[in-house]
């Protein structure tokens, strides 16, 4: 069996990136994953402005201010004011110009205003409540680089300079199978040991998560021949084929064999716990990936080495999922052999609580936990002790 970092290592040096780029307004790019640089054609903010509600200020020596000031002008923001004299003030709002002249900006807590006159009740510090031209962003400097995915935050600073799309990498094509005679539709009734194909539903939607275009293509049959038949077919019109099920060793298990005899398998057992079958190779130029049937060792599989995989086959540079070091709530007397993904929760206190039953098979515990522990072979946990933990809303 591959380590767990062996293997990430191996299927990241196999991403090839996309190169096909196209363009999309703001509003359609969500998710997707910028393919060249943005650099800011603009300052932001374009000029001097007010901080807050108040009154711009022409203070002459900073040490002995005047006690009032004239009013001389009312600035909204949207207007421009004309300069100031020294001793002179303007009525000034958030995001409003500051007029030629204004070195600071008392905020109109502290003013108090009485014929045509204000009075400034604390000292001030020279550009005190300005925010400056090129500020935030400077112009010709980078704002947003490749390989950024895009969220709301990322788009909205694209708006903020000015841009109104974006040159985004194409999303990638998936195809979709799930193996296994047992498996039934939901829907529909069960007969004697079938059972309800979950793994179609929650893999479709992680991947879509990821920006994925998704073709599904249902259930195939534990038949080799049709086994090759649908392999062949997905992988001709797609960038990735990702199975559930079927690359084990079982004699039902005709995955494994099919994609060798279409192309080439690179991996196929991890030293990960859930998720030890796992299968990586080419059918083609299309890469395969290969999932176990159990649900749980399906979707942390997914989560932990396809989801790099795919966003890096997209360019992404962040690849790496966020941890956090918490405190256990549990004990984990038993050192295993594999690398771990124990899926726990934070209760109230801040600690993480370890979901009972951990089985690859318990579906309950994905919905149950907020995160995973991740546990390297070998080692046990006491209670108080501090552990790695990775939030499922990142990686999810």
């Amino acid at each position: 069996m591959l380590d767990f970092d062996t293997a990430l290592a191996n299927l990241l040096a196999a991403a090839r990136r996309i190169t096909d780029i196209e363009t999309v307004p703001l509003l359609s790019a969500n998710g997707r994953v910028l393919a060249q640089d943005i650099v800011a054609p603009i300052n932001v903010p374009g000029f001097d402005n007010s901080a807050m509600d108040g009154y711009a200020l022409n203070i002459a020596d900073f040490a002995a201010p005047p006690a009032d000031f004239v009013i001389s002008q009312r600035i909204a923001a949207g207007e421009v004011g004309t300069s100031l004299a020294v001793g002179e003030a303007a009525r000034i709002f958030t995001g409003a110009p500051i007029p030629a002249g204004a070195n600071a900006v008392a905020m109109q807590e502290v003013c108090s205003v009485s014929e045509g006159r204000a009075s400034v009740a604390m000292s001030l510090k020279q550009g005190a409540n300005i925010r400056r031209a090129g500020e935030d962003i400077a112009a010709q400097t980078v704002v947003l680089a490749a390989g950024t995915r895009l969220g709301a935050a990322e788009i909205g600073l694209a708006a903020s300079i000015g841009v109104s799309i974006l040159p985004v990498v194409r999303r990638l094509k998936v195809a979709l199978l799930s193996t296994g005679d047992e498996l039934v539709e939901p829907g529909f009734n069960l007969a004697a040991g079938q059972i309800y194909n979950s793994n179609r539903y929650a893999i479709n939607t992680l991947l879509q998560t990821l920006g994925c275009v998704v073709s599904d293509f249902g259930i195939v049959a534990d038949e080799r021949e049709a086994t090759i038949a649908l392999l062949q077919k997905a992988a001709a019109a797609h960038d990735v084929v990702v199975t559930s099920g079927g690359v084990s060793v079982g004699e039902e298990d005709h995955v494994k064999a099919a994609v060798e005899y279409l192309g080439e398998l690179d991996l196929w057992k991890i030293a990960m716990k859930p998720g030890k079958p796992f299968a990586h190779g080419r059918i083609g130029d299309t890469d395969f990936i290969g999932l176990p049937g159990n649900p749980v060792s399906s979707f942390v599989t997914f989560l932990m080495l396809v989801r790099p995989f795919l966003l890096a086959r997209q360019g992404v540079q962040q690849l790496e999922p966020m941890r956090l070091p918490l405190i256990a709530a549990f004990d984990w007397k038993k050192a295993g052999d594999r690398r771990e993904f124990l899926r726990v929760r934070l209760n109230r206190t801040g600690q993480v609580e370890l979901f009972p039953r951990q089985g690859s098979g318990v579906l309950t515990s994905m919905v149950w936990s907020d995160g995973l522990v991740d546990l390297p072979a070998g080692q046990t946990i006491a209670a108080g002790e501090v552990v790695s933990y990775l939030p499922l809303s990142v990686l999810c």
